[in-house]
């Protein structure tokens, strides 16, 4: 006899984190920053103020994930 556990076990791909993570994230980052970050270098991506605004426009309109947590690797 299943438990309500074991079926949802079966669709527990549907909430967890993906095996592969996106490179880049839109982060907020506290006191109205949103930033690029490149989780590959573990740095916010050097954006012009000019492009950002664009550049987060054409992140969001494609799917790009975004956070307010820190989506980087500790340093050190």
């Amino acid at each position: 006899m299943s438990s309500p556990t074991n079926v949802l076990e079966r669709y527990a791909h549907l909430w967890e984190e993906p095996d592969i993570l996106p490179r880049w994230i839109i982060w907020r980052a506290g006191a109205g920053e949103t930033l690029v970050f490149d989780r590959h270098v573990n740095v916010p991506v050097d954006v012009d103020d000019a492009s950002l605004a664009e550049v987060l426009r054409r992140m969001r309109e494609a799917g790009a994930p975004e956070t307010d947590s820190y989506p980087g690797r500790r340093c050190g």
